[in-house]
């Protein structure tokens, strides 16, 4: 077993390296020459050519590395709201993955099986796993985000648009470097270094790396419970109850919520000939954090037998949160400008990302006495300990990324094809513990060994521009995509009642002499996931199955060159995602007739087992757009503006879903235990209809001063999901007077049989507030002896936000986030440019006024009595210092 190896020396060492560096002796300095009052123009290459930000007919946003720094954004997490109708979020689920989300299309499966709606690529080169986008943000030279499908150009076919993160490249001939130390609140750390080094007139490296370390800002204890209810016959007796076995104490640097990581990346450009040039970078990623963990919204909770009785960030943590995560990646860019018209480039990655994890899933909230029915004499099935943890083994995903482009310029008429092919080859061994979920108060585990699980995505792809009278450009573009996943030889194993136990004890039941239900003195190793398969003693159940889907997606557009300074444009787009299927699953379930000892049949169908691998379709978004590109006011000002109208159909959606019924008789209070309604699956729910409109651009007003301005209006609704069960905390509902859960459904169609429905026709989809906003002014000041000064404030608004399709907002139990404001600021001092090695120094502070916002929320705890979310970090301040050479 892999666990961490925390260096933690590592980056003081570099720390102390910069700190005397920066005490070097200072020369000369010159005074800076005051910025232009124009805006410089942006390049991207958001169509596969470098193009100007201003003269590109798509709905793109680009960040230097300058802003994504002053923001403090180490990763794309903190990108949420900073660009018009991109919404992020962290996975609470222990697989390190992040949500994202471009106008309301996003994707919540951050398993190996799950497909990303919105493309992540590094260099233009595509990356899979949604794990990569944790990755540290350093020495970029931009980062670029598309909004809306992209079935054309750019790696795998995706439906919410696609992230590009372009690394600076080797400069030939060059030495320069730079270096900047972060040190902040929370014993936040942070050091980059950059140095390029010039081999020959021909051939240049590149060395980066980067490194931060910040506690986490939880209250985080033990966690040793000691059921202590005297009315039902648990009495404390000094041994805990829950799980002790992985159960140690950590410092704050160690705590759920903090941050561990550090980054390096080697690149080196070669200039073969005066037409062909290969650069080759390789980069490793690791990740140390401890991870995220959903807690106990206090705020809500308040006023309900649930209400918090510590602190409101207050954890108690049996299983302390670890992950060793580390992604090595080797890129390969060869460029060949074959004569003035024609290019060819081919672009390979080969990724391999390795990640153990384990995971405290319930965060010791416990059950409240009013909530038990079991007994220490009788049993039930409600017990009072609730003790729940994942764990991922080991892992390793390996994915080849191919692709070759041509591309050709004839002055009216230009175009780029290429062709596409990824591989995945991915193994994972991921396991769940859940203390007393048994009748008898046993636990019960699941274990996945998944081998060899293979997915293949192959395209040809092509997009021509004909400029057919001067200033008007008509655009084409197609695509044809393949992919298919193959499941190999995947074994899943559960323990249930006694089986739990691997042999190693046999337990008392309900009624024995002493029985109270499993305390920590009897779970011992071999019993659990965390130990591997060799802890089921029962058989496993085999996966082996494939399946492929294929579509055509493509572009058309017409652009309007009014001007050197004005263009408006208007393309119609579609784009997709493959589909896929689940593990092999027995719909009639897997619970035993304790009076026969043999399992439930089927209610529907034959009698069972009836196993499905739940396979699930594409789904397709086609996106209308109407766009305005310029300059107004002396170049003063710049101004993107976009309209957009979408049609999102087979939408897949992850989560609990109803997928068979057992003939089991349920008690009185849970008429509903019939129905296997929580099995964790995608499934295709319906159709969505988004349209909105995008405003972005900066404004200079006078010398020296910069307006950066961003806004979006988004309606992103449901259009059909016929199928919608709302099964969310229907107890707590009922018991605290709000909206309750509508009825079982009692009629004779058989897609709604024990189903809950509720009509979400309407609903807002997860992800997308309807408004936002971002401000940010800076100014430079010139001081006499050459320094300059720049103080930087942004102001960030967003609408009300929704984590799921319920769009559940009660007294007490939501799966909302309200609108709220955010402040960030900062102050920088640079010395004059013209010395020898050029510094600055920054303060800055960001969430000033210290928002908690929700970053996920929804029903949690025992039995889904209370909300339970996810936040943002807290009030961030600190101090940078830099220099350059």
């Amino acid at each position: 077993m892999l666990h961490p190896n925390r260096n933690k020396t590592l980056i003081s060492a570099a720390v102390a390296s910069a700190l005397a560096l920066l005490a070097a002796p200072a020369f000369a300095q010159e005074t800076a020459a005051p910025a232009a009052e124009g805006i410089q123009e942006v390049m991207v290459t958001a169509t596969r050519y470098s193009t100007s930000l201003l003269k590109t007919p798509v709905a793109v946003s680009a960040l230097t590395q300058e802003d994504l720094t002053r923001q403090g954004a180490v990763n794309i997490k903190a990108l949420s709201g900073e660009i018009p109708n991109l919404q992020l979020g962290g996975a609470v689920d222990g697989s390190s993955g992040v949500q994202i989300a471009i106008r309301g299309v996003s994707n919540s499966d951050f398993t190996e099986i799950g497909n990303p709606a919105v493309g992540l690529h590094v260099a233009g080169i595509y990356s899979p796993r949604p794990q990569g986008a944790l990755a540290l943000l350093f020495d970029l030279d931009r980062l670029e985000v598309l909004r809306g499908p992209q079935g054309t150009l750019f790696g795998r076919n995706s439906t919410g648009g696609s992230i590009n993160i372009i690394p600076n490249k080797p400069v030939i001939g060059s030495k320069e470097g730079n270096a900047e130390l972060d040190v902040g609140n929370y014993n936040h750390r942070q050091l980059s270094v950059v140095q390029n080094i010039p081999v020959n007139e021909r051939m240049a490296l590149r060395f980066t790396a980067s490194g931060t370390q910040r506690d986490g800002w939880i209250n985080q204890t033990q966690d040793r419970y000691d059921v202590n209810m005297p009315s039902k016959g648990f009495v404390a007796d000094g041994i805990p109850d829950t799980d002790q076995r992985l159960n140690r104490k950590v410092g704050k640097g160690d705590y759920y919520t903090n941050r561990d990581q550090w980054a390096a990346r080697l690149s080196g450009l070669w200039k073969i000939t005066d037409n062909l040039q290969w650069l080759v970078s390789f980069e490793n990623f690791q990740n140390n954090d401890a991870g995220d963990l959903a807690i106990k919204d206090c705020e809500q909770a308040a006023g309900t037998p649930y209400a918090c009785t510590g602190g409101k960030y207050d954890v108690a943590i049996n299983v302390p949160g670890v992950t060793d995560m580390s992604i090595r990646t080797l890129r390969s860019n060869l460029v060949w400008n074959v004569n003035a018209q024609t290019d060819v480039e081919y672009s390979y990655a080969h990724a391999i990302q390795r990640r153990f994890q384990q995971q405290d899933s319930d965060a010791g909230y416990q059950r409240i006495e009013a909530d038990v029915n079991a007994t220490a004499a009788a049993g039930g099935s409600r017990w009072p300990v609730r003790d729940n943890a994942t764990y991922t083994m080991g892992s390793k995903f390996l994915s080849d990324v191919h692709e070759l482009q041509l591309r050709q310029n004839f002055g009216a008429l230009r175009y780029v094809a290429g062709v596409f092919y990824m591989k995945e080859k991915n193994s994972l061994d991921y396991g769940q513990d859940f203390m007393a979920n048994d009748s008898d108060g046993y636990p019960y585990a699941n274990f996945y060994h998944q081998p060899k699980r293979i997915s293949e995505s192959k395209a040809v792809f092509a997009q021509a521009d004909w400029q057919f009278v001067p200033k008007w450009t008509f655009t084409a573009g197609v695509r044809a995509s393949r992919d298919s996943r193959s499941d190999q030889n995947g074994q899943f194993w559960e323990s249930y009642g006694t089986d739990y136990f691997n042999g190693l004890l046999v337990p008392g039941a309900p009624g024995t002499p002493g029985y109270t239900g499993i305390n920590s003195g009897m779970l011992l190793p071999g019993m659990g996931a965390y130990y591997g398969s060799s802890a089921f003693p029962t058989a496993s159940t085999i996966s082996d199955h494939a399946d492929s889907w294929s579509k055509t997606t493509g572009r058309l557009g017409l652009t309007w060159q009014v001007d050197n300074r004005n263009m408006l444009y208007t393309s119609l787009s579609t784009g997709y995602k493959a589909g896929g299927f689940n593990d092999r699953f027995n719909l009639c379930g897997n619970d035993v007739n304790p009076a026969t000892g043999v399992a439930y049949n089927c209610a529907t169908g034959p009698a069972g087992p009836q196993y499905s691998f739940l396979p699930y379709k594409p789904e397709t978004v086609t996106n209308l757009e109407l766009g305005y590109k310029g300059k107004l006011l002396d170049d003063r000002l710049t101004l993107s503006l976009t309209a957009f109208y979408s049609r999102y159909k087979d939408m897949q959606v992850t989560g609990q879903h109803t997928v068979g019924r057992t003939e089991r008789v349920c008690e009185a209070d849970n008429p509903g235990c019939d129905a296997v309604i929580s099995w964790w699956s995608t499934q295709n729910v319906g159709k969505a209809n988004i349209k909105g409109l995008e405003l972005e651009g900066q404004y200079r007003p006078w010398r020296d001063a910069r307006i950066t301005y961003s806004a979006a209006l988004l309606s992103a609704k449901v259009a059909d999901y016929p199928t919608y069960s709302d099964d969310i905390g229907c107890a707590a509902r009922l018991a605290q007077g709000v909206t309750p859960c509508p009825d079982y459904y009692s009629g004779t169609d058989p897609s709604l049989a024990q189903l809950r429905p509720y009509d979400v026709t309407g609903n807002t989809l997860p992800y997308a507030p309807r408004r936002t906003m971002n401000l940010s002014f800076s100014q430079d000041f010139t001081l006499p002896n050459g320094w300059s000064l720049t103080p930087w404030i942004q102001a960030r608004w967003q609408d009300k936000v929704y984590f799921s399709l319920r769009n559940l907002d009660e007294a007490h139990l939501t799966d909302t986030q309200a609108a709220y404001a955010q402040v960030d600021a900062s102050l920088r001092l640079n010395s004059a440019s013209g010395s020898r090695f050029p510094w600055h120094v920054e303060l800055y502070v960001r969430n000033l006024d210290d928002k908690r916002a929700r970053t996920w929320a929804g029903a949690g705890g025992p039995d889904q009595t209370f909300t339970v979310a996810a936040y943002n970090d807290p009030r961030m301040f600190g101090l940078r210092v830099g220099t350059e050479w």
